[in-house]
């Protein structure tokens, strides 16, 4: 990896390598002479970016209401693709599905969607950065920022010095809420964290869940709150990822060049808005999450639905009977029962949900189908911008899925388009 001497000041600094990161960076570079510092923790950007890449070009979906209008996302996502060039997935077919949704008070919604995998997110990731340090950004990789300066306008690198700058946009992405509340502490910029969704990944054959063969990510909304999310297909399997104190699942799919598993695997999630006395989102997913941490013996859990149906915890020789015809791509998982340590009303609401989708589209809950929990998305701190721009303070902007600028990587991208602007705007 080369190592680069990093100066003690920049125009411009941008902690975090995920897509608003890189928006922001791109813009800036292309449109001014500023100098750039790009610094990222990890050896390569994490999060949506590095985990399927999966992408959506259709407003709303990724652009949260309170933050942005229609023709303004339409026309940042036209430029999210001149650095993305998503190769469209095709959609077809869905009417069907559509008008039985419609009957029973369900939308499905239409999306332009785009997906590299796991296996080629790297390369795409790669590409980018030296598309950047080729237009003049220094990119410092496995660089961490210990902490930003109540009283100047500097931070401090992890085992390094410290490192002035003009203008900041802190991207961290959502693992790291925590150190962007404590930065927001500092700088005292008045936040929330109310909101989390929770939920759980549903795995099971494509023959199941046929409407992935003409629809790759089917984005549906359900009653109460409920929707699917992420969905893979192809050569898809379940990972689980770890969190501060707990782990959560999560969905991946590799590129069409792989051997098909003909497995199917997508989130249902559950918003949740917390009011006094429980406020932190953050907190209550984490509370959850490290409750199942307990009952499984430090893993996730499984259930096949089969055994949730009928009132039976699902044990390990469950994942080999005749019955349930495909063995779970989390094989790490722990065969328990999900109503010991899911909240009651969340999981009422999942359920209706999944049987509503069971309507919709026979099959999805066969007894094989198995049902993986904690699925948790601790979305966003959600600062108090003082303007458009995610502005916070002046000089200092927070952008991405993490600040609740966005939910998606184009989505992230243009949040990090629109901070650019505002630091282009200022030395105009």
């Amino acid at each position: 990896m080369k190592k680069i001497n990093l100066k003690s000041h920049y125009d411009v600094i941008i902690v975090g390598s995920g897509p608003s990161g890189l928006g922001a960076a791109f813009k800036i570079a292309e449109s001014s002479n500023l100098s750039v510092l790009l610094v990222e923790k990890k050896k390569i950007s994490s999060g949506g970016l590095r985990n399927d890449c999966k992408q959506n070009y259709t407003y709303p979906v990724g652009f949260p209401f309170e933050h942005w209008e229609k023709e303004e996302a339409n026309e940042l996502l036209e430029e999210v693709k001149t650095h993305l060039n998503p190769k469209m997935e095709t959609r077809q077919n869905i009417q069907k599905y559509m008008q039985r949704a419609a009957k029973i008070g369900v939308e499905i919604l239409s999306i332009d969607q785009a997906h590299v995998g796991t296996d080629k997110s790297s390369e795409l990731i790669g590409s980018l950065i030296n598309k950047l340090e080729n237009l003049g950004v220094e990119v410092a990789l496995h660089t961490e920022v210990a902490y930003l300066y109540k009283d100047k306008k500097a931070l401090h690198v992890k085992d390094g010095e410290d490192i002035s700058f003009s203008h900041i946009i802190l991207a961290p992405g959502r693992a790291d809420y925590d150190w962007m509340q404590e930065q927001m502490d500092t700088l005292e910029v008045s936040y929330s964290d109310n909101i989390v969704d929770i939920g759980i990944r549903v795995e099971t054959k494509e023959e199941n869940y046929p409407i992935v063969r003409d629809y790759y990510d089917p984005k549906i909304l359900f009653p109460n709150k409920v929707r699917t999310f992420c969905t893979n297909s192809g050569c898809a399997h379940i990972v689980k990822e770890k969190y501060k104190g707990y782990f959560s699942v999560n969905g991946h799919s590799l590129s069409r060049e792989n051997e098909r598993n003909n497995l199917v695997n997508f989130a249902m999630l559950k918003t949740i808005r917390l009011t006094e006395p429980v406020v932190s989102g953050q907190q209550f997913g984490k509370i959850l999450g490290e409750m199942v941490m307990q009952l499984s013996g430090g893993s996730v859990i499984m259930q096949r639905v089969g055994d949730f149906r009928m009132g039976s915890r699902s044990k390990k020789e469950t994942f080999n009977s005749d019955l349930y015809d495909f063995e779970p791509t989390l094989k790490s998982a722990v065969a328990a029962d999900l109503s010991l340590s899911m909240p009651a009303k969340i999981l009422r609401d999942i359920w209706k949900a999944l049987k509503m989708l069971d309507t919709i589209i026979p099959g999805v809950l066969h007894p094989s189908t198995i049902l993986y929990y904690p699925e948790i998305k601790t979305y966003s701190n959600k600062p108090n911008f003082i303007d458009k721009n995610f502005m916070v303070k002046e000089g200092y902007y927070i952008i991405g899925d993490g600040a609740g600028t966005s939910r998606g990587i184009t989505a992230a991208w243009a949040s990090g388009i629109r901070a650019a602007k505002g630091i282009l705007e200022k030395i105009s």
